[in-house]
């Protein structure tokens, strides 16, 4: 990652005053006329334009660049003025060696209302200054950076965007279904095609079945899947980081967003990523690095003052330099979070501003999705073949259902989508998914096949009525992290893509156009994914009833009223307060995994390529440590061994025969299903080190 000590570059002068004065002094001020400004003499990543090789020179620009954990300091020769700030022109020199502590090469600041504020951080934490910082590089998050580019492209306008990923890669963390609709895509990259999106197997069929334990009951197909495509979604975003990048987008993955970053007046002005390299007992390795401040760039100066301590170099010796301007104008600065269903920033942010209150949304719901990749033998492998399934092995008090997708290459993906609203503190959603390998009409498919790969996320089922406003001061919520999925559709990749693209169209208005960023909330409700999200609100609360209720309810939503029911539904209670009260149940007996077609947890974790340093702080954190064993363990079964897919929490007894739960943050899958479940919402998930977690690659 380039981290650069001033990487702010100037746009376009015309947006500036043409009155500037500098004032350069040695040993007195004397008064001078600027020469005419140079052009913007940096490329987007902060390079001087033309530049030979920087390692070779010893003057100059000077600029901070990280590659493998390692910093080290180049400078750049630099015989002729260049512009750092509207109106200035400076020379620069080299001075000498980077001792460690951030602090000593420039101090810039600004007075704005008699307010100082530092551009170039002074303290251990570096600052790079974009004009939109996204966080997520899914499939919002990446459209929105795509979109945002191609407006600038469109308007000759220069916005530098950047898309920061906790995955080690991009697309290790995505988990999807995914029979993929391309609508946004369409609009987004017309040509995906011929530009070899990794998008090749058309839904050939598509089949609906009810099951019992034996059975398998057809019934006609209530998804509507022509035109739509079995895929990848970690591929499709791996190509989309691509696409990113070629329109200059810059993408950091290993970088896991950790904190959002107020102004005095409590507006968001960018994120920072978490400290690496600390230790569990607190104290820091020998390999600890700072996180880093993604800022965005300031808005309006009406006074500038630029001082530069020991860096600018004239011909007699050191001077000191003040530039000012009677009015300047520079972009302002926005944060985009699209990190995903139940995204630890987005959900700050929710709370913070009370955006689900503004607009009387309701909490959002949410499901556990399990899934495998499969390998299975050529005679059974139908490619475009779709698959959901309804019932057994779920009881009917319980919503969710299974999904078999025949992808490219012999792969099948199968899965199991549970609701978080279950009421039986026993439910185990990964032996739910065992036992449903073992139906007859699922056992044949995968007989003689192989597991190549395994995962679990949640993802959001509350829809239209639990949409929250999505902007707050300094930037907006887009894709899952606000929650668009279309539950009857099974499908959110789409409406995630053309909310991140919506989102770009109102931010470049706001930092191009001067207009407001609520703009996004008036683009989403005269979008197609308001309307769609609208006809289909009633389906998911119509299974608060029940299995049966439900189908009758959502039936007669679909085929009778269109999606124009004359009342919305409401939801039932957050999934967290659905759980009852252990005595309320019976222990659920599991049959144990045959190694065929069922597995054991650590078996399948192998297969998600999880990896996290252990010598870390747990970030998995319990707001009160005594609530495991004084409340969950005895009044609901100590639910979270159950619930969470990668057995990250177990209750093991101590020396005196007492059980403890052990939190074995390692095994983490990044599902989330721990902070949405945990009866009394005492589990809070927070970003690891950047970086950790599954290594996703077919999912």
């Amino acid at each position: 990652m380039l981290r650069l000590l001033c990487k702010s570059k100037p746009t376009s002068l015309s947006s500036y005053s043409p009155h500037y004065t500098c004032s350069t002094t040695q040993h007195s001020s004397t008064h001078l006329s600027v020469p005419q400004i140079t052009p913007n003499s940096f490329t987007p990543s902060g390079f001087p334009l033309n530049s030979p090789n920087p390692l070779k020179t010893s003057t100059g620009f000077r600029f901070f660049h990280q590659y493998g954990r390692k910093s080290q300091f180049y400078a750049y020769e630099n015989p002729v003025n260049r512009v750092f700030l509207p109106g200035c022109s400076l020379n620069w020199r080299n001075v000498g060696n980077w001792k460690g502590n951030g602090v000593g090469f420039m101090s810039v600041r600004s007075l704005v209302g008699g307010v100082t504020r530092g551009f170039c951080s002074e303290s251990d934490r570096e600052v790079m200054s974009y004009d939109v910082v996204i966080v997520g590089a899914g499939p919002a998050g990446l459209s929105a950076a795509i979109r945002l580019k191609q407006l600038c492209r469109e308007k000759d306008v220069d916005l530098s965007v950047c898309v920061v990923e906790k995955g080690a890669e991009v697309g290790t963390h995505i988990l999807s279904g995914n029979v993929f609709e391309p609508r946004a895509l369409d609009e987004l990259l017309p040509q995906w095609k011929q530009e070899g999106a990794p998008i090749d197997v058309p839904v050939s069929s598509d089949k609906f079945w009810f099951l019992t334990k034996d059975r398998a009951i057809s019934f006609p197909s209530p998804f509507d899947n022509k035109g739509n495509y079995v895929i990848s979604l970690s591929q499709l975003v791996r190509w989309l980081g691509e696409k990113a990048e070629e329109l200059g987008v810059e993408v950091y993955p290993g970088f896991a967003a950790s904190e959002i970053l107020y102004d005095a007046d409590d507006k968001v002005i960018g994120i920072a990523t978490n400290d690496m390299g600390i230790a569990k007992d607190g104290s820091r390795r020998d390999n600890f690095q700072r996180g880093v401040e993604l800022k965005g760039k300031s808005n309006y100066f009406l006074y500038m003052r630029v001082e530069a301590i020991g860096m600018l170099s004239g011909r007699n010796g050191f001077k000191s330099h003040t530039c000012a301007s009677n009015y300047m104008h520079s972009p302002g600065r926005l944060t985009l979070l699209g990190e995903g269903c139940r995204g630890s920033l987005s959900e700050k942010m929710i709370k913070r501003y009370n955006l689900r209150e503004k607009v009387q949304g309701q909490h959002q719901t949410y499901a556990l999705g399990i899934k495998e990749v499969w390998e299975v033998d050529a005679s059974k492998h139908e490619p475009g073949f779709v698959l959901h399934t309804l019932g057994w092995p779920l009881d009917n008090k319980t919503y969710g259902g299974s999904f078999l997708y025949h992808m490219k290459d012999r792969q099948v993906s199968i899965g199991l989508v549970v609701a978080l609203n279950y009421h039986n503190p026993f439910l185990n959603p990964y032996e739910e998914f065992q036992k449903l390998k073992h139906h007859p009409a699922i056992n044949r498919l995968l007989e003689g096949g192989t597991v190549l790969q395994y995962g679990a996320r949640t993802l959001n089922e509350g829809g239209f009525q639990s949409i929250p406003y999505p902007v707050f001061p300094g930037g907006a919520i887009i894709g899952c992290s606000a929650g668009f999925l279309n539950v009857p559709k099974i499908k959110g990749t789409h409406t995630a893509m053309k909310s991140g693209m919506l989102a770009a169209e109102a931010a470049f208005d706001v930092l191009h156009g001067g207009l407001n960023m609520d703009a996004y909330w008036n683009n989403l409700k005269n979008s197609w994914i308001w309307e769609e999200l609208y006809r289909a609100r009633n389906y998911r609360p119509a299974f608060e009833y029940g299995l049966f209720p439900g189908l009758a309810l959502s039936g007669l939503e679909r085929y009778i009223f269109k999606g124009r029911f004359p009342v919305t539904l409401r939801h039932g209670k957050p999934d967290h307060e659905a759980t009852d009260e252990a005595h309320l149940h019976s222990p659920i007996q599991y049959p144990k995994p045959d190694g065929t077609v069922s597995f054991d947890v650590p078996t399948s974790l192998y297969r998600s390529n999880t990896n996290h340093e252990h010598d870390q702080p747990p970030h998995l954190r319990l707001r009160d440590q005594s609530i495991p064993e004084h409340v969950n363990l005895p009044k609901y079964g100590g639910p979270e061994s159950r619930y969470c897919p990668a057995r990250v929490y177990e209750y093991v007894a101590d020396d005196n025969g007492q059980l403890k739960l052990h939190i074995n943050a390692q095994n983490c899958l990044h599902c989330k299903a721990c902070d949405i479940k945990d009866p009394k919402q005492n589990i809070e998930w927070t970003v690891p080190e950047g970086g950790g977690g599954p290594g996703y690659s077919i999912m």
